[in-house]
């Protein structure tokens, strides 16, 4: 069990977002400046300390980070390139990783937040380069290959997702009918579980407990990533 002192994320989370889900922009967002800090960034900074002491048994070396655009996600937009110019997110994401490459580049646990879902996982949403050609090669590998195959079989038959499936064929070099041709089209792994609706716990001393025996069974799909990043 945990032993934080973290007490929950207050009430007033959910309502924050569903309020900036009314009114998202900028004139709304600055009157209510003190509430996002106080409902907002402030459980979330004392939440991503607590996670990340109570998931050192499984990955050591986590950065738990709890600055903005380090392991809590800022709420702002780039609506740059975006049809919806819509400045806010409208929910709380927040992502803890283990690996000495950029943070993205690494495979992390992610939680993420909002009134009507709750999201939470590990591994990596999108391999750079490099990181592409040693999961490649390590899927390939007979050993490692067999490993990552059994850790996908154990979450098929649990209520945790597998995905990051994007190309339609097996990659080039390596055979159509490959034994792991379905691990070989990913371009991303990272396995993911739903709530419909948040559960009571995220507003009690119970949370990082209840997010900690979540994430756990997942741990071994992070493990070999960060292996397999680090090229191990």
């Amino acid at each position: 069990m945990t032993t934080s002192g973290f007490d929950g994320f207050p009430t007033d989370l959910m309502l924050f977002l569903d309020d900036l889900a009314v009114n998202n922009n900028r004139t709304w967002f600055e009157d209510n400046r003190d509430r996002y800090e106080t409902s907002v960034i402030a459980p979330a900074r004392a939440f991503v300390e607590a996670l990340g002491d109570a998931l050192e048994g499984v990955a050591p070396d986590v950065e738990a980070d709890p600055r903005i655009d380090r392991s809590i996600f800022r709420m702002h937009r780039d609506t740059r390139f975006s049809k919806d110019k819509s400045p806010y997110k409208t929910h709380l994401a927040m992502f803890l990783w283990e690996g000495s490459a950029r943070k993205m580049a690494c495979s992390g646990f992610y939680v993420h937040i909002e009134p009507t879902k709750l999201v939470i996982g590990a591994g990596v949403y999108r391999f750079e380069s490099d990181g592409m050609k040693q999961y490649r090669a390590a899927v390939d590998d007979e050993v490692r290959g067999a490993e990552l195959q059994a850790i996908a079989d154990r979450l098929a038959v649990s209520e945790v997702h597998l995905h990051g499936s994007h190309y339609k064929r097996v990659p080039r070099g390596f055979a159509k009918d490959h034994p792991r041709a379905e691990l070989l089209r990913h371009n991303g792994l990272f396995a993911i579980a739903y709530e419909d609706v948040p559960p009571e716990a995220l507003h009690s001393a119970e949370c990082v407990d209840w997010m900690t025996e979540r994430l756990v069974p997942v741990a071994p799909l992070h493990r070999w990533l960060v292996d397999t990043l680090e090229g191990a």
